[in-house]
Protein backbone atom coordinates (compact mmCIF):
# COMPACT_ATOMS: atom_id res chain seq x y z
CA UNK A 1 0.00 0.00 0.00
CA UNK A 2 1.59 3.47 -0.80
CA UNK A 3 1.81 6.33 1.86
CA UNK A 4 -0.68 8.72 2.17
CA UNK A 5 0.36 11.89 -0.31
CA UNK A 6 2.62 14.68 1.94
CA UNK A 7 3.73 17.54 0.42
CA UNK A 8 5.68 18.52 3.27
CA UNK A 9 10.08 18.36 1.55
CA UNK A 10 12.41 16.63 4.56
CA UNK A 11 15.18 16.90 1.72
CA UNK A 12 15.28 19.90 -0.84
CA UNK A 13 17.93 20.43 -3.52
CA UNK A 14 17.92 23.57 -4.95
CA UNK A 15 20.32 24.14 -8.37
CA UNK A 16 23.06 22.39 -7.22
CA UNK A 17 26.15 22.31 -9.37
CA UNK A 18 29.04 19.73 -8.53
CA UNK A 19 32.19 19.58 -10.29
CA UNK A 20 35.73 18.21 -9.91
CA UNK A 21 38.34 20.11 -11.95
CA UNK A 22 37.08 20.10 -15.26
CA UNK A 23 34.45 17.63 -15.15
CA UNK A 24 30.71 18.55 -14.14
CA UNK A 25 28.81 15.97 -12.78
CA UNK A 26 25.56 17.73 -11.44
CA UNK A 27 24.72 20.95 -13.21
CA UNK A 28 21.54 22.67 -11.96
CA UNK A 29 19.73 19.72 -10.32
CA UNK A 30 16.84 20.11 -8.07
CA UNK A 31 14.89 17.54 -6.16
CA UNK A 32 12.55 17.53 -2.89
CA UNK A 33 11.95 14.40 -0.62
CA UNK A 34 8.28 14.42 0.55
CA UNK A 35 8.09 13.20 4.32
CA UNK A 36 7.28 9.68 5.05
CA UNK A 37 8.10 8.47 1.29
CA UNK A 38 10.87 5.97 -0.01
CA UNK A 39 12.26 7.65 -2.38
CA UNK A 40 14.53 5.48 -5.05
CA UNK A 41 17.85 7.68 -6.62
CA UNK A 42 18.62 5.94 -9.95
CA UNK A 43 20.58 6.61 -13.00
CA UNK A 44 23.29 4.95 -14.69
CA UNK A 45 27.02 4.77 -13.47
CA UNK A 46 28.76 8.20 -12.98
CA UNK A 47 25.47 9.52 -13.08
CA UNK A 48 26.74 11.18 -9.62
CA UNK A 49 24.18 9.49 -7.26
CA UNK A 50 26.51 8.63 -4.37
CA UNK A 51 28.13 11.90 -4.81
CA UNK A 52 24.38 13.55 -4.73
CA UNK A 53 23.74 11.27 -1.00
CA UNK A 54 27.29 12.50 0.42
CA UNK A 55 26.25 15.90 -0.28
CA UNK A 56 23.19 14.90 1.38
CA UNK A 57 24.74 13.73 4.69
CA UNK A 58 26.85 16.70 4.85
CA UNK A 59 29.47 14.91 3.39
CA UNK A 60 30.48 16.81 1.26
CA UNK A 61 29.56 20.83 -0.20
CA UNK A 62 28.25 20.86 -4.15
CA UNK A 63 30.09 23.61 -5.88
CA UNK A 64 27.11 25.81 -5.87
CA UNK A 65 23.68 25.92 -4.77
CA UNK A 66 21.37 24.88 -1.36
CA UNK A 67 20.85 21.37 0.76
CA UNK A 68 18.06 21.73 2.69
CA UNK A 69 17.36 19.09 5.30
CA UNK A 70 14.58 19.40 7.93
CA UNK A 71 14.76 22.93 6.64
CA UNK A 72 17.83 23.60 7.61
CA UNK A 73 20.39 24.79 5.35
CA UNK A 74 23.39 22.16 5.57
CA UNK A 75 25.97 25.25 4.37
CA UNK A 76 25.36 27.54 7.11
CA UNK A 77 25.19 25.01 10.51
CA UNK A 78 27.92 25.36 13.26
CA UNK A 79 29.44 22.23 13.99
CA UNK A 80 27.01 21.70 16.87
CA UNK A 81 24.23 22.40 14.99
CA UNK A 82 25.52 20.04 12.10
CA UNK A 83 25.82 17.20 14.48
CA UNK A 84 22.54 17.75 16.14
CA UNK A 85 20.91 17.53 12.61
CA UNK A 86 22.49 14.55 11.76
CA UNK A 87 21.33 12.29 14.50
CA UNK A 88 17.97 12.18 13.43
CA UNK A 89 19.05 10.33 10.26
CA UNK A 90 20.26 6.78 10.12
CA UNK A 91 22.82 5.97 6.95
CA UNK A 92 23.33 2.36 5.60
CA UNK A 93 26.27 2.38 3.61
CA UNK A 94 26.64 0.43 0.51
CA UNK A 95 29.13 -2.43 2.04
CA UNK A 96 27.97 -2.01 5.11
CA UNK A 97 30.67 -0.21 6.62
CA UNK A 98 30.68 -1.88 10.13
CA UNK A 99 33.42 -2.09 12.43
CA UNK A 100 35.22 -5.61 11.88
CA UNK A 101 37.51 -5.49 15.43
CA UNK A 102 33.90 -5.76 17.61
CA UNK A 103 31.17 -7.67 17.57
CA UNK A 104 28.04 -6.95 15.15
CA UNK A 105 25.97 -6.00 18.63
CA UNK A 106 28.90 -3.53 19.82
CA UNK A 107 28.01 -2.24 16.34
CA UNK A 108 24.93 -1.69 16.49
CA UNK A 109 25.16 -0.06 19.76
CA UNK A 110 28.13 2.20 19.06
CA UNK A 111 25.52 5.48 17.97
CA UNK A 112 24.10 4.61 21.35
CA UNK A 113 27.41 4.66 23.72
CA UNK A 114 28.29 8.08 21.66
CA UNK A 115 25.43 9.88 21.71
CA UNK A 116 22.91 8.36 24.89
CA UNK A 117 23.41 8.62 28.19
CA UNK A 118 22.32 4.87 29.25
CA UNK A 119 23.59 2.00 31.11
CA UNK A 120 25.75 -0.83 29.07
CA UNK A 121 23.20 -3.26 29.62
CA UNK A 122 20.77 -1.11 28.35
CA UNK A 123 22.72 -0.36 25.13
CA UNK A 124 22.99 -3.95 24.85
CA UNK A 125 19.21 -4.60 24.90
CA UNK A 126 18.50 -1.65 22.33
CA UNK A 127 21.06 -3.03 20.35
CA UNK A 128 19.77 -6.84 20.24
CA UNK A 129 16.11 -5.57 20.00
CA UNK A 130 17.24 -3.58 16.83
CA UNK A 131 18.92 -7.32 15.44
CA UNK A 132 15.70 -8.74 15.93
CA UNK A 133 13.78 -6.13 14.70
CA UNK A 134 15.89 -6.71 10.84
CA UNK A 135 15.41 -10.57 11.50
CA UNK A 136 18.71 -11.79 12.68
CA UNK A 137 18.63 -14.60 14.65
CA UNK A 138 19.78 -13.87 18.56
CA UNK A 139 23.67 -15.48 18.12
CA UNK A 140 24.17 -13.05 14.92
CA UNK A 141 25.05 -10.13 17.50
CA UNK A 142 27.82 -11.74 19.20
CA UNK A 143 29.77 -12.83 15.76
CA UNK A 144 32.15 -10.19 14.09
CA UNK A 145 31.06 -8.63 11.14
CA UNK A 146 33.23 -11.27 8.57
CA UNK A 147 31.47 -13.94 9.87
CA UNK A 148 27.79 -12.72 8.46
CA UNK A 149 26.88 -13.74 4.95
CA UNK A 150 26.36 -10.73 2.53
CA UNK A 151 22.49 -10.61 3.21
CA UNK A 152 23.22 -10.98 6.93
CA UNK A 153 25.57 -8.06 6.83
CA UNK A 154 23.00 -5.90 5.00
CA UNK A 155 20.34 -6.43 7.83
CA UNK A 156 22.98 -5.89 10.84
CA UNK A 157 24.11 -2.70 8.72
CA UNK A 158 20.32 -1.21 8.53
CA UNK A 159 20.35 -2.32 12.19
CA UNK A 160 22.94 -0.21 13.01
CA UNK A 161 21.26 2.65 11.00
CA UNK A 162 18.42 2.55 12.89
CA UNK A 163 19.65 2.42 16.36
CA UNK A 164 19.36 6.22 17.31
CA UNK A 165 15.18 5.59 16.03
CA UNK A 166 15.79 8.13 13.04
CA UNK A 167 12.96 10.15 11.12
CA UNK A 168 15.22 10.02 8.02
CA UNK A 169 17.14 7.15 6.51
CA UNK A 170 19.70 7.11 3.55
CA UNK A 171 20.19 3.39 2.18
CA UNK A 172 23.00 3.19 -0.52
CA UNK A 173 22.70 -0.17 -2.49
CA UNK A 174 21.22 -2.09 -0.34
CA UNK A 175 20.94 -5.08 -2.36
CA UNK A 176 24.10 -4.66 -4.79
CA UNK A 177 25.94 -8.41 -4.30
CA UNK A 178 23.08 -9.99 -3.17
CA UNK A 179 21.49 -13.42 -4.82
CA UNK A 180 17.94 -12.80 -5.07
CA UNK A 181 15.81 -14.47 -2.27
CA UNK A 182 18.31 -12.23 0.04
CA UNK A 183 17.14 -9.13 -2.15
CA UNK A 184 13.88 -9.69 -1.65
CA UNK A 185 13.99 -10.52 2.00
CA UNK A 186 16.18 -6.88 1.70
CA UNK A 187 13.35 -5.34 -0.08
CA UNK A 188 10.57 -6.90 2.47
CA UNK A 189 12.95 -5.30 5.89
CA UNK A 190 13.01 -1.94 4.27
CA UNK A 191 9.03 -1.70 3.78
CA UNK A 192 8.84 -2.85 7.29
CA UNK A 193 11.31 -1.06 8.78
CA UNK A 194 9.40 2.40 7.32
CA UNK A 195 5.80 1.14 7.91
CA UNK A 196 6.88 0.58 11.74
CA UNK A 197 8.77 4.00 12.21
CA UNK A 198 7.03 6.01 9.59
CA UNK A 199 10.90 7.59 8.85
CA UNK A 200 11.23 8.77 5.25
CA UNK A 201 13.77 6.47 3.26
CA UNK A 202 15.92 7.83 0.35
CA UNK A 203 17.60 5.16 -1.36
CA UNK A 204 20.50 4.77 -3.76
CA UNK A 205 20.07 1.51 -5.95
CA UNK A 206 20.81 0.47 -9.11
CA UNK A 207 18.18 -2.71 -8.55
CA UNK A 208 14.83 -2.04 -10.86
CA UNK A 209 13.23 -5.17 -8.75
CA UNK A 210 13.70 -2.81 -5.53
CA UNK A 211 12.51 0.12 -7.32
CA UNK A 212 9.20 -1.57 -8.09
CA UNK A 213 8.60 -3.59 -5.40
CA UNK A 214 9.43 -0.66 -2.80
CA UNK A 215 9.49 2.88 -3.87
CA UNK A 216 6.76 5.47 -3.82
CA UNK A 217 8.76 7.48 -6.44
CA UNK A 218 11.99 7.22 -8.16
CA UNK A 219 14.26 10.00 -9.42
CA UNK A 220 16.19 9.34 -12.50
CA UNK A 221 19.82 11.05 -12.70
CA UNK A 222 20.73 11.59 -15.91
CA UNK A 223 23.34 14.51 -18.23
CA UNK A 224 24.26 16.26 -15.07
CA UNK A 225 20.03 16.60 -13.24
CA UNK A 226 16.83 14.78 -12.71
CA UNK A 227 15.72 13.32 -16.06
CA UNK A 228 12.61 12.08 -14.70
CA UNK A 229 10.86 11.86 -11.54
CA UNK A 230 7.65 9.85 -10.93
CA UNK A 231 6.16 6.32 -9.49
CA UNK A 232 7.63 3.22 -11.20
CA UNK A 233 4.73 2.90 -13.69
CA UNK A 234 5.08 6.79 -14.85
CA UNK A 235 8.32 6.18 -15.42
CA UNK A 236 8.12 2.86 -17.20
CA UNK A 237 5.83 5.35 -19.72
CA UNK A 238 7.98 7.93 -20.04
CA UNK A 239 9.10 8.53 -23.86
CA UNK A 240 12.66 9.54 -22.83
CA UNK A 241 14.95 7.50 -24.77
CA UNK A 242 17.36 7.19 -21.61
CA UNK A 243 14.90 6.65 -19.48
CA UNK A 244 12.83 3.63 -21.38
CA UNK A 245 16.35 2.30 -21.92
CA UNK A 246 17.13 2.43 -17.96
CA UNK A 247 13.98 0.45 -17.31
CA UNK A 248 12.32 -1.65 -20.13
CA UNK A 249 14.13 -5.38 -19.27
CA UNK A 250 12.95 -8.39 -18.43
CA UNK A 251 13.75 -8.30 -14.53
CA UNK A 252 11.47 -5.06 -14.48
CA UNK A 253 8.52 -6.83 -16.21
CA UNK A 254 8.83 -9.50 -14.13
CA UNK A 255 9.13 -7.20 -10.63
CA UNK A 256 6.04 -5.36 -11.92
CA UNK A 257 4.26 -8.90 -12.18
CA UNK A 258 4.92 -10.16 -8.87
CA UNK A 259 4.64 -7.09 -6.19
CA UNK A 260 5.10 -7.49 -2.53
CA UNK A 261 2.11 -5.97 -0.52
CA UNK A 262 3.39 -2.67 0.95
CA UNK A 263 2.72 -2.85 4.93
CA UNK A 264 0.02 0.23 6.05
CA UNK A 265 1.84 2.91 6.98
Amino acid sequence: MEHPPNEEPVIELHQITTRFGSHTVHEGLDLSVRRGEILGLAGGSGSGKSVLLREMIGLQRPSSGQVRVFGEDLATLSAAQAQALRLRWGVMFQRGGLFGSISVRENVGLPLREHRRLASAEVDRIAEQKLALTGLPPDAGLKHPNELSGGMLKRAALARAISLDPELLFLDEPTSGLDPASSRGVDELIMDTQAASGATVLIVTHDVDLMWLVCDRVAVLGEGHVMALGTMDELSHNPSPAVAAYFNNPREARAARAPVARPPA
